[in-house]
């Protein structure tokens, strides 16, 4: 025997016991999709327009008290709102022997990001169209890593979580497999989660809430743009909800849950559930002066626009400090999950929902195996049948092609879905597509007179280009569908380029090598039975 078909052999047998090896045991190699396994399938919305509005109030305040350094101290902005326009804010009460101070603070520091003009109103500062893209597509990037943050800490595995269509799109693709409890999912992925510490105003001593309209008739009906009026639950002794109660407070917040650096669940004074948190240490000092300045005052507790509770300052508090409002145990862990994750950027709309039963999944695995397993079967025969002893050649390729197809799936960590079932399908039928190019070059060149030998080389050479062409256009095809696809579509372009790989690796190398092997055993070769 050959040393270089010595060589091959080693190499095939290598190729296919690692792949072996790397497919056991299946049901923890390979990952089971959202089809199969059952869970939840999410669109999701990401409202941009709320990022840029945000990011319109920062700079807005930022112009204002840099004017104000400048000693431009009448200065004030206010933000336009125009349906369909770019983010806008008007900068008015700037005398007009200070008009130049306004061009410098702007090319010192917002020019690129603002470009400026002045109106009747005053100066209006415009954002520019290629900030406003960076800021819609950072929103929607910082939302993918937050859901992606609550998603891993609520114990989801094998999440997709990723943009939906082209890189721009403000859309997001959440599918989780084995969620048993979709409404407690929402609820922790559709949370802003917020959270705020801002001091009391009326009430100052920071007891429950009021009225609206006592905290009106405090401000004799006008309130301070400092001031925000917010509702909070109204409890009964026995702690159950039974109306909303109203809290002065202030605008500015000492401290945010950005500045968290931990949060968990922990018990209270009465062996309540609470969220325990840590603050950084530099928010922490702040926090702690802050705090002591203030001893007796309110403190609110603010998520995401509601307060949870209002207690009195009664010493300092630095680092370290409780979130009390009267939360379940569940309630309490989801909010510690979604402070440690970070506050969205922006509002959340569900676009579109889908929940799959696990038994529906498992219906669907029996479906796919079972037509897998007919469609196989009748390949594997019709070979045996058309092509005899070269179609139990092809068919050990085409066995090894299916290997070498999970093999990489488990490989990469790939989920497979039903449509991933169907691209292992159409491997099939490629693959087989390929042998039969191959045999019925052979066969020409058997009636032509050649030798078998020789009409296995020829037939093998001439093949090669017609099966390796049409094996690319269909790469390039399931490129695209991965590129532009999304959830079971990707699932499908993933198994069907594998395969495609595979085919070309089987039905060339492995079916040549099988021939020559044969060939190689006998010394005068007749006849091939193809």
């Amino acid at each position: 025997m050959k040393q270089s078909l010595i060589i091959r052999g080693v190499i095939i047998l290598a190729g296919a016991a690692l792949a072996i090896s790397g497919i056991l045991p299946l049901s923890e190699k390979i990952s089971l999709g959202l089809d199969l396994q059952g869970g939840m399938h999410l669109v999701l919305g990401v409202e941009t327009s709320d990022a840029l509005r945000a990011e319109t109030d920062t700079d807005k305040d930022r112009f204002v008290e840099r004017l104000k350094e400048e000693g431009v101290a009448t200065a004030a902005a206010e933000r336009r709102d125009v349906e369909g326009a770019a983010p806008s804010f008007v900068v008015t009460g700037v005398p007009a022997d200070q008009s130049s101070t306004v061009d410098e603070v702007h090319s010192d520091f917002f020019s690129q990001v603002w470009q400026i003009s002045q109106g009747d109103e005053g100066y209006v500062l415009t954002m520019r169209e290629n900030s406003r893209r960076e800021l819609r597509n950072d929103a929607v990037e910082q939302a993918m890593r937050t859901i992606r943050n609550r998603v891993d800490e609520f114990g989801v595995a094998e999440p997709v979580i990723q943009r939906q269509g082209f890189t721009d799109s403000d859309r997001i693709v959440v599918q989780l497999p084995g969620v048993e409890d979709p409404e407690r999912v929402k609820r922790l992925i559709n949370r802003t989660a917020f959270l705020e510490w801002r001091f009391m105003d009326f009430p100052r001593e920071g007891t429950g809430g009021v009225s609206r309209a006592e905290i009106e008739a405090h401000y004799a009906g006008n309130v301070p743009s400092t001031v925000e009026i917010l509702e909070g639950d109204l409890e009964d002794a026995t702690g159950a909800v039974v109306g909303t109660s109203y809290f002065g407070v202030e605008r500015s917040a000492v401290v945010t849950g950005r500045d968290l650096k931990n949060a968990r669940v922990g018990a209270g004074q009465f062996n309540e559930p609470v969220v325990e948190f840590m603050l950084a240490f530099e928010k922490g000092q702040d926090f702690g002066q802050a705090t002591t300045n203030n001893i007796g005052r309110g403190m609110a507790i603010v998520l995401d626009g509601k307060v949870l509770s209002a207690p009195s300052i009664r010493g300092r508090i630095e680092d370290r400090g409780q979130i009390e409002g009267g939360f379940s145990y569940e309630e309490a862990t989801d909010l510690s999950t979604a402070l440690k994750s970070g506050a969205l950027p922006a509002g959340i709309t569900i676009l579109e929902e889908r929940t799959v039963g696990p038994s529906l999944g498992q219906d669907s695995i029996d479906q796919g195996l079972r037509a897998g397993l007919y469609g196989a079967g009748l390949v594997l025969v019709m070979m045996l049948i058309v092509y005899l002893v070269a179609g139990f050649n092809a068919n050990l390729a085409l066995a090894l092609n299916v290997v070498l197809v999970f093999s990489a799936l488990a490989a990469f960590g790939a989920t497979l879905t039903l449509p991933g079932i169907a691209g292992i399908i159409l491997t099939i039928g490629m693959a087989v597509d390929a042998n039969v190019l191959v045999f019925e070059r052979i066969r020409e060149e058997l009636r032509a007179g050649r030798t078998v030998k020789n009409a296995v080389a020829t037939g093998f050479e001439k093949a090669l280009s017609s099966i390796v062409d049409a094996n690319i256009t269909t790469l390039i095809a399931a490129l695209f569908l991965y590129e532009f696809g999304s959830g079971p579509i990707r699932g499908f372009a993933v198994t069907l380029s594998v395969g495609i790989f595979g085919t070309l690796i089987t039905s060339v190398f492995v079916s040549r090598f099988l021939f020559d092997l044969w060939l190689s055993r006998r010394q005068q070769v007749e006849r091939l039975y193809i």
